[in-house]
This record gives structure tokens, sequence and C-alpha cells, in this order.
């Protein structure tokens, strides 16, 4: 029995330091119909461009993206295909329904290793990335929105209001088998007028990597 209960307690030590989720939601989450904040806070990018939430969006809206180069719930291991193999499908469908796109890597606490911008740009190489993939500077971002995991979508309307935040999909192993596509329901039903549903779903990933 003892060695069983030191087990658990391993496990849920090992849990805690990679940061794997889901985790709850952050008193701070932003509240669906609330203007984002930051619209006019210049990010820089990779391509060396400095952009803000203004610059990005588009005629329909913007789809923010919580992401960085090494969780597994983005990037996938032996067991996890991961979300970031979705991205350049997901840009193409905001860009056919007129609305801008952005990555945006809020690990500052890993922005002098894996979450440089040095690594972010050969990683956004290696990945073919198409959209913006920018740097969130002391996780302000991130912070004002109430941000937690790597992903964590935010789908914002033309005022640039949320509309939906959480789970790209259901299912981080296989887009094969995706059941609910959460995110691509969300901006149709934006794209309709209509109000999506549900217009939160709990997030899952690695935790951002905060200073402080």
């Amino acid at each position: 029995m003892k060695n069983f209960a030191w087990l658990i307690g391993i496990g849920a030590l090992i849990v805690g330091i990679v940061g794997f989720a889901p985790i709850g939601e952050s008193p701070m989450a932003l509240e669906i119909g609330s203007k984002a904040p930051m619209v006019d806070t210049k990010m820089e990018g990779i391509n060396g461009t400095s952009v803000s939430l203004n610059d990005l969006k588009k005629e329909n809206g913007l789809l923010v993206v919580f992401s960085c180069n090494t969780c597994p719930f983005v990037v996938g291991n032996g067991s996890k295909e991961g979300w970031e193999g979705r991205y350049n499908g997901i840009y193409d469908f905001c860009v056919s329904n007129e609305l801008g796109m952005v990555l945006v890597n809020s690990n500052e606490a890993k922005r002098e290793g894996d979450d440089s911008m040095d690594k972010m740009k050969s990683h956004a190489k290696e990945q073919g990335y198409k959209m913006a993939y920018v740097i969130d500077q002391n996780h302000e971002l991130a912070d004002a929105v109430g941000a937690r995991t790597t992903p964590h979508v935010y789908l914002f309307d033309k005022e640039l209001k949320l509309v939906y935040r959480g789970l790209i999909d259901d299912n981080v192993n296989s887009a094969a088998n995706v059941k609910v596509n959460h995110l691509e329901n969300a901006i149709n039903n934006l794209i309709n007028g209509a109000k999506p549903d549900p217009a939160i779903t709990k997030s899952m990933g690695c935790s951002i990597k905060r200073i402080n």
C-alpha cells in the first residue's frame, strides 16, 4: 500500500513538473463578449516586423493561438500527433473566412532557451508556418486574457470581442479521429452570425512558462 501511494505521489510530481494539463481556468480569464486587451501593443514577429492585434485582424476578426516550440500537445511525441500539424489548415480556413491568425509565444521563462526568437524562427521554418508568430514579452497578453496552456485559442470577432476560447478540437492524438472540431464550429457560427456553442471549452496542454 505504501508503494502504491509512493507511485501516485511520484506521478503527481512529474505531472506538476512537466506542466501537462487540463488546467483550470484562470480567475483573470477574458469573458465572452469582452474586447481584446492590448490591441495596439506591438509584438515582435519572426519576420522582423512588429505587429499588433489590430494590425493582424481581418474583416471578420482574428484568431489568437498561444503556442510554443516544444510542448508535446503542440509538437507531438511518440504517442501524440500534436495540434500544430493542424495550424496551417486552420490558417487556410481563417483566410477563406476573412479572419486573421497569429501564434503567440508567451513562454518568457524559456526565452533564453527553447522559446528564444532564434528557436521560434527555426521551428516555424521547419513546420512551414504560414501565419505570423510573435513574442509576447513578459507574457503580458497571456496574462491579460487569462491564457493558461499551449495551445490555448481565442477567437475574436470583427470588433475584437471574444466569441470563443479553449480547445482546437477533441483529439490531440489524431486529426483523423477528431469527433468535435470546436474551433471550426466556432468559426462557422461566427461567420454565419450565430454564437458559438459552446463558447468556452477547457484548454489542454502544457502550462505557459511564466516568470515570477
